[in-house]
């Protein structure tokens, strides 16, 4: 199921459609349908009957526009319309730099926990200029914190894999203490399973024994021949926005997103 998007119709000579304010289109995969309210260089905001907006792509044959494929295209020297939505659903600054990076800093477990953040909160980081940095594991955690040597003005957000009680990284995170770490996390094995099987077009992520390396028991489960690093561009791939991830993990990454742009208040 990893090996290619099912929903995702076959790409063949789809008529292009300029977008405009009020067009109607239905995600061609996923039977989203709402009215066009904005769009960026790469993106299309979309707002349904109810009044929930999402972002997608502006990929090939990627929506249906009165039951037939098109591919959504900018109109010709037409500039963006109404307020565009980053992939996280916030406000997006147009024209925005990055900012000079902040001191604070976001640490996340491995690799694909940063490229997932990357992906849905990147313009929102870039914005505030909060730098991520990966640990590859959290055993030497406290020994990390106290490199860092965090402050009121230097404060660190920690993103941890399965912070569920009893787990060997609750009881790391339970041995940092200070006003200035936040160490929060999702109750996930790993960050894969932060991806709804929805986005994936599978039921649901595959319980693996123990004893059996998760991700390579989840590709076994699931009939799929990949490595992990292959199958992982695929799923981050899947992402288009923060609804294609589970509220555990948006919560906690908003969450130390506030913490450590939140201003610094001297006491008297």
């Amino acid at each position: 199921m990893l090996a290619g998007d099912p929903r995702r119709p076959r790409k063949g000579a789809v008529a292009e459609v300029p977008l405009e304010a009020g067009l109607v289109l239905e995600t061609a995969d996923e039977g989203f349908c709402g009215a066009v309210t904005g769009w960026d260089k790469s993106t299309v905001t979309l707002e349904d009957r109810h009044g929930a907006t999402r972002v997608f792509d502006l990929a090939p044959a990627a929506f249906l526009l009165d039951g037939a494929v098109v591919t959504a295209v900018r109109p010709a020297a037409a500039a963006p319309s109404g307020p565009l939505r980053s992939a996280s659903g916030s406000i997006a600054v147009r024209g925005a730099r990055a900012r000079v990076a902040r001191e604070s800093r976001i640490y996340v477990e491995g690799a694909h926990d940063a490229e997932l953040v990357e992906k849905v909160w990147g313009h929102d980081l870039r914005v505030e200029g909060v730098a991520v940095e990966f640990l590859e594991g959290v055993d030497r955690l406290p020994e990390i914190v106290a490199e860092f040597a965090p402050g009121p003005e230097r404060r660190l957000g920690v993103l941890v894999d399965h912070l569920v009680p009893g787990s060997k990284e609750s009881r790391i995170a339970e041995r940092v203490s200070s006003p200035h770490v936040l160490v929060t996390g999702h109750p996930f094995i790993d960050v894969w399973q932060a991806v709804k099987p929805s986005a994936l077009g599978i039921r649901a992520w595959p319980e693996v024994p123990r004893g059996v390396p998760w991700k390579e028991g989840v590709l076994r489960a699931l009939g799929s021949r990949e490595e992990p690093g292959e199958a992982w561009r695929r799923i981050l791939g899947s992402v288009r926005s923060f609804t294609d991830l589970e509220p555990e993990l948006l919560g906690r990454v908003e969450e130390l997103i506030d913490f450590v742009t939140a201003p610094h208040v001297v006491e008297d």
